[in-house]
């Protein structure tokens, strides 16, 4: 989602405390999940931001809004797919994520 130098990075900055859970995610979730076949990065990356809002983990979705603009998905379908978690997740948690991501796209000059 990061490319290699994105994960080479997190891997690098895991203290001996952090290493087991860093591990887990860069193999079980860009590792074997992402790199799965049947789904695109885009798709996967869409999917994703609508569970984040389902789990109302605004942290986890400014950092997956950043992955989904590097794997293709456009600010517009960002926000697709956040109003339609919204119908299903709740105003609040919609409005929580579109508050996420407008943040993320600011710094980014895309807002």
């Amino acid at each position: 989602m990061w490319g290699s130098e994105g994960g080479e990075d997190q891997i690098n900055a895991a203290s001996d405390f952090v290493w087991p859970m860093q591990e887990v995610v860069t193999r079980y979730c860009f590792g074997e999940t992402w790199t799965r076949e049947g789904l695109s990065r885009k798709a996967r990356s869409m999917v994703t931001l609508g569970i984040l809002v389902a789990q109302g983990r605004p942290h986890e979705l400014k950092v997956h809004v950043r992955g989904a603009l590097a794997n293709g998905v456009s600010k517009e379908e960002i926000g697709e797919v956040l109003r339609h978690a919204m119908v299903y997740c709740g105003i609040p948690r919609g409005v929580e994520a579109f508050r996420s991501a407008s943040e993320v796209l600011k710094e980014l000059g895309l807002d």
